[in-house]
């Protein structure tokens, strides 16, 4: 005979099992809390050492005539905006015509040193063929010596052909940077070996596996390519100093050496220049830093 309790279910706690283990949540203790903010502090000193000598004389082009640019009465901040600096550097030179010249030489040297260091650091990352070490021992040779012990030579080569005076030869010295080619070379050498070996399988051609796979798996380098090229060409002085001779062709840096007049020099003038020639690189590093930090990180292997 069966009693009510035969026909009683299990108890729920039976049927479930042991109950789960939670996790131990143990706050973050005091010596770890103490090294973070150790870390932030010294990220803040290094922001303030790095970008406040840059800050603090871009600030004072703004200040009005009669503040002080430095010295212990000076302060960061203008107590009065102006662009007083600014007007008075239209005034003094065509800074506009300069920006324009400086723009064409840098769009020539990073759209040259981007397609011959990409070639030639593809030719010199592809085994198979003799003198690739020799000429990869040539261009490291080649970094050895100073810009200044062949500047004679080469201003020489450049008359023999004609172009001193323009804008090309201003270029045509600096259309690949040995440095360039090495980098793209580092950059092609670490795109793994079995990407390429499927595009063969695949019917792939050079080109079209320099093209779809390389190109692709470096663009992190390509972008340390144009940016570093860009600054170069962009703050370049004493090339275009023993190039150029016109005014109409002079690039920004000796345009804003001009402003030194006879009777001194006005460093708020001064420092409204290194405003505008400031301008474009950060324009061309913020549109420019996604692939430049991110770059890498997108690689053949997501191909």
């Amino acid at each position: 005979m069966s009693t009510v309790q035969d026909h009683l279910p299990l108890a729920p706690l039976a049927a479930a099992g042991p109950a789960p283990v939670q996790p131990n949540r143990r706050r973050p203790t005091r010596r770890a809390a103490l090294g973070t903010a150790g870390r932030y502090l010294t990220l803040v000193l290094a922001l303030v050492l790095l970008v406040g000598p840059l800050v603090v004389p871009l600030l004072a082009a703004f200040k009005a005539p009669g503040e002080d640019l430095f010295g212990p009465n000076a302060t960061v901040l203008p107590q009065n905006w102006s662009l007083d600096a600014f007007r008075e550097l239209l005034d003094r030179i065509p800074i506009f015509a300069y920006m324009g010249n400086s723009l064409m030489v840098a769009v020539l040297a990073v759209g040259s040193n981007v397609i011959f260091a990409s070639l030639a650091g593809y030719m010199l990352s592809r085994q198979g063929w003799r003198g690739r070490k020799t000429v990869y021992l040539l261009l490291i040779s080649a970094m050895i010596f100073p810009f200044e012990s062949i500047m004679v030579s080469l201003f020489a080569q450049v008359r023999g052909i004609g172009l001193t005076d323009t804008l090309a030869g201003v270029w045509v010295p600096g259309m690949v940077a040995v440095l360039n080619v090495l980098l793209m070379r580092a950059a092609f050498m670490a795109v793994p070996s079995e990407i390429e070996d499927a595009a063969l399988m695949d019917g792939a051609g050079e080109f079209r596996r320099f093209w779809q796979i390389f190109l692709p798996a470096t663009r992190g380098v390509l972008t340390v390519v144009v940016i570093t090229t860009f600054i170069t060409v962009w703050d370049d002085f004493l090339w275009p100093l023993l190039i150029l001779r016109s005014d109409e062709n002079l690039t920004l840096m000796l345009g804003l050496s001009q402003l030194q007049g006879n009777f001194g020099l006005d460093y708020r003038v001064v420092l409204a220049g290194a405003v505008a020639a400031f301008v474009p690189v950060a324009i061309l590093f913020f549109i420019c830093q996604k692939y430049f930090f991110k770059g890498m990180e997108s690689g053949g292997v997501k191909l």
